[in-house]
């Protein structure tokens, strides 16, 4: 089966941290023949390091869509953007692969989607911590029922003093929001995706804007000091999810915030047999996944076995970025669905969006 050939809108961080990379693993599938940034030097760095001889760079993503030999785009841009070029992929008879969230609003990502499925070719969006292992352990076992009937979740997405000081992050206009769509929308994904429920009756939802702005917010920040007078987005958000059902979740975020407990990509879910929780983030050496339930009369807790790595293969086709990639390119190759599918990507947009409109009405917003 010949490569696939991929175009690449968005040469910055996310691009270079995960999709390059990623791509750069699965080889065997794919060649990276275009490349766009609107810093050209970006995209030519990128092209230089990763792309197939001769690959295209440019500054306009309509030039990279307008090249025939391209046949799956990823688009890595800011999340304002994701809505415009995703649809104008799908018309230019693209695949597409989108960076999470699908869009800053419900109204973007509902175009998105019917664009998709007026394309007839194949979507999906930038979700890979599904792919990590105990989150993979997590989803068979709630599948499995064994959790049984999983009626509360908490989707966790904390972190104590961790805002991204480049790029764009803090810029509103360019973002469309902050903690809640860049890393509470993980939680989330997780969260629904685990319990398999997406059907929401109602959201309400409180955003902070507290600490980006202090003067001595920046203080103890991984990433270095902001600027408070350029920090635009909420430094946290909470939110309070009720589905049809009679589930409820939880989803707290937060870049910033005086808690000591940084969870971060995690979720906890209660069943009537059992429970579980997801343990990843600052506060957590190591990523585990924790089951709790009652047998013999006793209260009983069960972790994954730690298993010693082999040093030559370290780092490399099993993470998860690397995984998830190689899935989509087969998944376009076979004409199968991705693991990510654009309707549940959808729902979480829907929520965000729900507890950003909550926050600003002060009223629980209906489904």
């Amino acid at each position: 089966m010949s490569k696939l050939k991929i175009g690449i809108i968005g040469c910055g961080g996310i691009a270079n941290q995960k999709h390059f990379p990623a791509l750069k693993n699965n080889a065997d599938l794919n060649e990276i023949v275009a490349f766009c940034d609107i810093q050209i030097d970006r995209a030519e760095k990128a092209a230089a390091e990763f792309g197939a001889e001769g690959a295209q760079v440019t500054a306009d993503y309509r030039e990279l869509l307008a090249n025939p030999e391209v046949e799956v785009v990823h688009v890595c841009t800011p999340n304002v953007s994701h809505s415009e070029i995703t649809i104008a992929a799908f018309e230019a008879g693209k695949h597409v692969y989108c960076e999470k969230p699908m869009s800053h609003s419900t109204e973007e990502a509902e175009k998105m989607v019917a664009a998709w499925k007026k394309s007839g070719k194949q979507f999906t969006i930038g979700y890979q911590n599904r792919f990590r292992d105990e989150v993979m352990n997590l989803k068979k076992s709630c599948d499995k029922g064994e959790l049984g009937e999983i009626y509360y979740g908490k989707a966790h997405a904390v972190r104590r003093r961790a805002v991204p000081t480049w790029g764009v992050f803090m810029d509103k206009e360019a973002q469309g929001g902050g903690p809640l769509i860049d890393i509470g929308t993980h939680a989330l994904d997780i969260t629904l995706w685990c319990m398999n429920n997406y059907d929401v009756d109602s959201v309400t939802g409180s955003v902070f804007y507290k600490l980006g702005q202090k003067e001595n917010g920046p203080e103890g920040n991984l990433f270095g000091p902001w600027d408070p007078k350029t920090f635009e987005v909420e430094d946290s958000a909470v939110g309070f999810v009720k589905m049809k059902n009679g589930a409820t979740i939880g989803l707290e975020a937060s870049w910033a915030l005086n808690m000591l407990d940084s969870r971060e990509a995690s979720t906890t879910l209660c069943g009537t047999e059992a429970g579980a929780e997801i343990h990843s983030g600052m506060s957590y050496p190591k990523n585990e996944l924790i089951y709790n339930r009652a047998r013999n009369n006793q209260l009983m807790e069960e972790k994954l076995s730690s298993v010693g790595s082999i040093a030559y293969f370290a780092g490399g086709a099993g993470e998860e970025g690397t995984v998830d990639n190689r899935q989509w390119l087969e998944a376009i190759q076979n004409g199968t669905e991705p693991l990510v599918k654009p309707e549940e990507a959808l729902a979480v947009t829907k929520i965000l969006d729900a507890i950003y409109k909550s926050a600003k009405t002060n009223e629980t917003i209906k489904f």
